[in-house]
């Protein structure tokens, strides 16, 4: 299969996720698809529609989900290119949610796309007290506490809400190495704004090659076994919530 390759962190997140998509769906929307590593995958399960508002990014996950083939399409904007009608059985949005200042209302926009008893799926980081550089070098306004994350869900009117931790106990490596970029990153990026980091977000550490992607594959399958034979531990949340039928 020509898959693209993933980042290590993303192998962690993606062990958890693919086992939490409703089997039964037809269709999914992918809001920030960044450079298409869960598009392609998405795209081979369902009717695929990706969102990506960065040029380059955007790029990368046409090309890839070309590749991929799969039964999708990516557009270059954001949730405004939408027909007011277009509905789906899943909205996801991977790594996303913490970018953006009004949470509330972008949780409510995007379960507005939801049929009924239709699906969103999210990640995001996890727990505000480990807020460090690699959030500021990615432009992140917050990170979450699961309990806090569910309550807006509910509050947003969705339903069945489940919250997992995962990418223990490798994530947390993953994210000293990623905090240690970040250092050496803002001290050469002083003038950047919110704006421009988040654009530039689905780049950052991302493998392009397929041998790193074979390594990152590979090299974290141990890891992956390790988290579902321990789970709920580690330093990113994935959310399922349901809307009501």
């Amino acid at each position: 299969m020509n898959l693209p390759p993933l980042s290590a962190n993303a192998w962690l997140r993606w062990d958890l996720v693919s086992r939490l998509l409703p089997p039964s769906a037809r269709d999914v929307l992918e809001i920030g698809c960044g450079q298409g590593g869960f598009a392609a995958r998405l795209a081979r399960r369902y009717r695929y529609v990706g969102l990506e508002p960065d040029p380059v990014s955007y790029d990368v996950a046409v090309r890839r989900l070309a590749a991929a083939g799969g039964n999708g399409q990516i557009r270059k904007g954001a949730l405004s290119l939408l027909r007011p009608d277009e509905r789906f059985d899943i909205v996801c949005a991977f790594e996303v949610i913490e970018h953006i200042e009004d949470d509330r209302r972008a949780l409510a926009e995007w379960a507005s796309r939801l049929r009924p008893g239709g699906h969103l799926l999210l990640s995001t980081p996890a727990f505000q007290h480990r807020f460090g550089p690699a959030d500021e070098m990615a432009g992140h306004f917050r990170r979450y506490h699961p309990q806090a994350l569910a309550r807006l869900l509910g509050e947003t009117g969705l339903e069945r809400v489940i919250v997992r931790q995962f990418g223990g106990p490798l994530g947390y490596l993953l994210e000293f190495g990623r905090n240690q970029v970040g250092k050496r990153w803002a001290a050469a990026n002083a003038g950047s704004s919110k704006a421009d980091r988040t654009s530039g977000s689905g780049r950052l550490l991302q493998p392009s090659t397929r041998l790193q992607g074979t390594v990152t594959e590979y090299g974290t399958l141990p890891f992956r076994l390790l988290q579902r034979a321990f789970p709920n531990r580690g330093p990113g949340l994935v959310v399922r919530a349901r809307a009501r039928a």
